[in-house]
Parts: C-alpha cells; structure tokens; sequence
C-alpha cells in the first residue's frame, strides 16, 4: 500500500499520485476512481481525495459518468490539440526571452548551458533505456528550465495546467510507441540558440517542436484508433 503523509498539500500529493498512475497506464482510460478505495490505499481521509479528484476534473483528466461516479476520462485529441497551440506559444516566448537574457549575460548562458546539456544528456539515456517516466520527467524539466530562464515567472504558471493534461497524453504514446532520440536532438538545437543569444531562430525552433509533439501525437493516437476499428483480416 502507498501511504502518504499526512503534511501541508495533502491533496496536491494525492493528486500527483493519482495523476502519475494515469500516465503510467495504471489508471487506464474508463478506470472507475472509488473515493473511499482510494483514501484506503493511500491512507488518507476523504477529503484530499474529494479536493485532488475536483482538480482532476478541472484538468480534463476525470469525469463524472452520473450515478456510476467518477472516471478515468479517454483522451480527447481536440482537447490536446488546444493545449498545445497554447503551449506552443508560451514555449516560443520563453525561447525567446531565453535567448535574448543570454545575449546579454555571458555568465548566465554558461549557467544555463552546464544545466541544459546534463537534461539532455539524462533524456537521451532515458529514451536509450525506455524509461518512460523518466522521459516524461525530463522533458518537462528541460523546458520548465527554459521557462526559468526567460525571468517571466508568469511564463512557467501559465503554461502548468497545460502540462497536467499533455503529460497524460505524451505517457499514452510513449507505452505504444517509443520517444525517439531526435526529439531530444530538437531540444539541443533549442538549447544552442538560446545560448547563441538568437532569439528569432529560438523562437522558431522552440514553436516548431511543440507543433511536430502534437502532430505526432495525433497521428499515434488517430492511427491507434483505426486499427481497433479495422475488422480482422
């Protein structure tokens, strides 16, 4: 049994613990989520469980099938689409802003560059080892440090509820199809114009990636619904 402490943010701590086992293909889709089941396995009262699920809900992740309670919502490809259109241009700003801070502050850039090549370096292994909650994690990590960098702490607030449902969504395709090397190959060519102070080609480069992520993704998941719907030769 996963027991949770009983600290401040208790129902933060319930929601990521939730939120992770929907990522990790543990809760699959349609999964139904019993309250009191759950403050059982993570030895919690009902309360945090009433407050994550109520985030849950707002993320798009679980919903309410009437009397039969709540439930593991199924990915809505329209939805994700709308996430990373908004992504995609809070992402292009970061690289941006990113990029002009390192024009002007040789000592930053090398900051930024020692902490940006070891993500990269760690996703690279991650994909290597299949390792998929570790590429989800790095991932986001690679861009909340170009969100940082930016220094527009409304950047990286704006940009979270977006990435609550898309890492949901980018867990889906990484069990059915693995996260190959050139994504993180894209995250490099971001980094370096970052560090280049080229904030034009940053921006570029930063919106280009986030466009190709969702279109892949719609293809994975449009392609896996085709052939659950094609009849058995």
């Amino acid at each position: 049994m996963t027991v949770i402490r009983a600290v401040p943010g208790l129902a933060e701590q319930v929601y990521q613990a939730v939120l992770d086992e929907i990522c990790d293909g543990v809760l699959p889709p349609g999964a139904h989520l019993v309250q009191e089941q759950l403050a059982e396995r993570f030895g919690v009262s009902r309360q945090p469980i009433q407050q994550a699920m109520a985030l849950l809900k707002a993320d798009g992740l679980v919903e309410e099938r009437g009397r039969r309670g709540l439930h593991v919502a199924a990915l809505d490809l329209a939805l994700m689409s709308h996430h990373y259109a908004i992504r995609g241009a809070l992402d292009a700003l970061a690289a941006r802003s990113a990029a002009e801070r390192c024009a002007g502050d040789e000592t930053f850039a090398l900051g930024l560059e020692a902490r940006g090549r070891k993500i990269i370096e760690a996703g690279l292994r991650a994909v290597e080892s299949k390792a998929v909650r570790d590429q989800l994690r790095l991932e986001e990590s690679f861009h909340s440090l170009l969100y940082e960098a930016s220094d527009n702490p409304l950047l990286a607030r704006s940009v979270e509820p977006h990435w609550r449902f898309l890492r949901r969504a980018m867990g889906d395709r990484l069990r059915e199809t693995p996260q190959p090397e050139s994504i993180w190959r894209q995250h490099e060519a971001i980094l370096d114009a970052v560090l280049a102070g080229d904030a034009a080609l940053a921006e570029r480069l930063a919106g280009e990636h986030v466009g190709q992520a969702s279109e892949m993704l719609s293809k994975t998941f449009t392609g896996a619904d085709e052939n659950r719907a094609a009849p058995a030769a």
